[in-house]
């Protein structure tokens, strides 16, 4: 399996359990790992043949923009579904950081895989 990636993709995003949390947009940052056969772009070098991560990426940013979860599982579990339903990938991971939540941790987050990975 290839995997076309997406590494630091920071959104702001209405997410949190807390009082504070529901009152401010907190700087989400974003790791996804998308699996797929590039061996038809890698031929005809031809976008239309792989994974558009810039398309990727503008929906990405735009449902987390427009959420309001709670709990990064939440969103995290629906935005792998979207992925997986509009794009050609058989398998994602995707890894979500909540920086500066925590005084005593720098970060806090969870990793999410769907699909198949499989060559």
């Amino acid at each position: 399996m290839d995997i076309v990636f997406l590494n630091e993709l920071r959104v702001d995003a209405l997410i949190g359990v807390w009082e504070w949390e529901r009152r401010i947009r907190q700087t989400l940052i974003m790791d996804v790992e998308l699996g797929t056969d590039m061996r038809q772009a890698g031929t005809s070098d031809d976008l239309v043949h792989t994974v558009d991560y810039k398309a990727v990426t503008d929906r990405i940013i735009e449902f987390t923009r427009a959420s309001s979860y709670q709990l990064v599982e939440a969103l995290g579990e629906n935005l792998t579904r979207i992925v997986l339903g509009e794009f050609d990938v058989r398998w994602i991971r995707l890894r979500i950081r909540k920086p500066g939540v925590l005084r005593e941790v720098r970060e806090v987050g969870i990793v999410i895989e769907r699909g198949e990975r499989g060559g």
